[in-house]
């Protein structure tokens, strides 16, 4: 049972690294021990998107006479949620099945573990074990899970994580959401939304800590209109579960605060999804609880490689993705650069939508650049006035001297569609003269990213 390359994990990172290996001619499987597509098109990306989609939908519908529309007592039908979106990633991980067998990549259903000689044994659900052998490479894209935090134990029921999170049985009444990451705020916007008491708790100063802070800031003020609890600064010390509810205690600048709600979901981050794979015995190099690889993504056994969320960079579906592209592209004996970590976008999908490349404003001023900022509110957006979803701006953060792009923060509606144009400039290294050159198509949202560049070179027209 012999294959030239042998994918463990058959996330976003998996699959695409599987169905390039196979586009280059590479006899190719793929081990999967619970459904194709993995924790993104299953339990993360793709069924919050459907879920937040409900949501919005619902506000829409709950603001329908601002449109100059009567809608008579819209209410949100919990379980039917939960169900489309089911569906969807059902759906998906179907398509999934698809292009496996387009691409002529066999799946092995079970627990893969690696071997020495380029070997994965695989486990499957009534314990039995085959090996296979890779002739080129084995790759490891195992990906992660909700990160465990000592004072907040998940138990499935009252401390939940993400997966709980999209399948609960009855909408809660009251919620606490601890950490204001993507996953934090996306849950905390859809459940508000839908009308759960949310507070959301952060440890740091601020909600969504790795964004520019106007953006941070800007989202905190939505949300604290929408009628969500904000609190950073703040950290949960414990969470008492023996009683109907839970009482949560928070450690803010005030002092101790007591909360009772009805589920507490943590929200704190990932962790790599290592043990137990065979790395120990391999002698497989991990730091910090990720694996260790050079640029193309080989560990210090040759013939070992690993993508995604099981190594130190960030944890995005997409970052995975062009992993696993570069990856299988070298082996093959292409010539594929190295990712450009600097040039990633991040996109967060509660309402308003943030997407974001490159430095912040901060980062910036702290890496010793003279800069040229400009800003451009949508409530100066005919689109955007148009589409009532006035909230937010764009923010864009060039280099004086040069005027390159050092970074682009977006906050409003529809954001995460407009970020791909920010990240094709700074690879192209458009200058700040140039975007302002670069006609924008009127009335839309993205004509403010030519307005925000403008504005730093005090150009701009409709400010």
């Amino acid at each position: 049972m012999s294959y030239d390359i042998i994918v463990i994990g058959s996330g976003p990172g998996g699959y695409v690294t599987a169905i390039r290996a196979s586009q280059l001619g590479m006899k190719t499987a793929i081990v999967e021990r619970e459904s194709l597509g993995g924790i993104c098109l299953n339990w993360g990306c793709i069924p919050t998107k459907a879920l937040l989609k409900s949501a919005n939908v619902f506000e829409y519908l709950s603001h329908a006479s601002d449109y100059g529309i009567k809608v008579k007592d819209p209410s949100p039908d919990f379980n039917a949620m939960i169900d489309r979106s089911r569906g969807v990633a059902d759906g998906m991980s179907n398509g999934i099945k698809f292009l496996m067998k387009k691409n002529k990549i066999d799946v092995l259903e079970g627990s893969g573990t690696l071997k020495t000689g380029k070997k994965v044994s695989v486990k499957d659900v009534k314990n039995n074990i085959t090996e296979y052998t890779a002739t080129k490479a084995i790759i490891i894209a195992t990906g992660a899970r909700s990160r465990q935090l000592p004072n907040l134990k998940q138990d499935g029921n009252k401390i939940i994580g993400y997966r709980e999170a999209m399948t609960l049985k009855e909408k809660p009444k009251k919620m606490v959401i601890v950490g204001s990451g993507a996953i934090g705020v996306e849950f905390a916007y859809f459940y508000n939304t839908i009308g759960t008491d949310v507070t959301l708790v952060e440890y740091l100063p601020q909600i969504v800590p790795i964004e520019d802070i106007e953006v941070s800031k800007q989202l905190e003020k939505s949300f604290k209109k929408s009628g969500m609890t904000i609190k950073t600064n703040s950290s949960v010390e414990s969470v008492e579960t023996s009683g109907k509810e839970c009482i949560v205690k928070i450690k803010t600048e005030k002092g101790e605060e007591e909360i009772k709600c009805d589920i507490v979901l943590s929200a704190a981050g990932i962790e790599a999804n290592i043990e137990n794979i065979g790395l120990e015995d391999l002698g497989i190099a991990v730091d910090k609880g990720r694996i260790l690889v050079n640029d193309f993504y080989e560990t210090n056994i040759p013939g070992y490689y690993a993508i995604g969320d099981v190594i130190p960079t960030a944890a995005l579906a997409h970052v995975a993705s062009a992993e696993g592209i570069i990856c299988v592209e070298k082996i093959a004996g292409e010539n594929p650069d190295p990712l450009d970590y600097g040039n990633i976008p991040g996109c967060t999908y509660s309402s308003p939508e943030i997407a974001s490349v490159g430095m912040t404003e901060k980062a910036a001023k702290e890496a010793g650049h003279e800069l040229k900022v400009g800003k451009f509110p949508f409530s100066a957006s005919g689109k955007a006035s148009a589409a009532g979803t006035k909230d937010g701006f764009i923010k864009l953060i060039f280099d004086a001297k040069y005027g390159e792009l050092l970074g682009g923060h977006m906050i409003g509606a529809n954001v995460t569609e407009m970020v791909a144009e920010l990240v094709a400039l700074r690879k192209l290294e458009v200058t700040g003269h140039e975007l302002i050159k670069t006609v924008h198509p009127h009335p839309t949202m993205s004509e403010a990213i030519m307005e925000a560049a403008a504005a730093a070179y005090d150009e701009v027209i409709h400010l």
